[in-house]
């Protein structure tokens, strides 16, 4: 019995903590313990590939429309037009795989003024799977990429 009491106890106390997290971290994904931590699903795919009921929420995470594509056949459920690179940045890489290095870090410091767009992906992201969708044609350079990795490791 005693040792019942202490599990208790000690599982009231993680739900407390994990309460503080949550309250002073936004990007703690986590909004109630009910024994499992949360599987946040955010893939990266091209907006030319034919939508799937497993995309969860669609994202267009691009500042420019996709060329030649209708707004029917991109189906999507959101277009974060801000969330992509400036217009400065996105000329200066111009998905040079060379230049990516550096573009990653220059398009995370961008991203640093753009919480509210975060959090926008990261709540759609706790209430499902989420596809963040991009034009280029270079699946492991581009924009999407980076978000992924950035929303993944907060």
């Amino acid at each position: 019995m005693i040792l019942v009491d202490r599990s208790i106890s000690i599982a009231n106390t993680i739900v407390q903590l994990l309460d503080i997290l949550d309250l002073c971290c936004d990007c703690f994904v986590q909004s109630r313990f009910d024994g499992r931590w949360p599987v946040v699903r955010i893939e990266i795919k091209r907006v030319y590939e034919q939508p799937a009921p497993t995309d969860g929420t669609r994202i267009l995470v691009d500042r420019l429309w996709p060329r030649g594509l209708s707004k029917e056949r991109a189906q999507l459920d959101i277009w974060l037009k801000d969330i992509a690179p400036s217009t400065k940045l996105r000329k200066w890489f111009s998905h040079d795989p060379n230049k990516w290095i550096e573009f990653q870090a220059k398009y995370r410091h961008e991203l640093k003024s753009k919480d509210d767009l975060l959090a926008l992906v990261r709540e759609k992201a706790a209430k499902g799977p989420v596809s963040l969708l991009y034009g280029a044609k270079d699946e492991d350079h581009n924009e999407a990429a980076v978000l992924q990795e950035l929303l993944h490791a907060h």
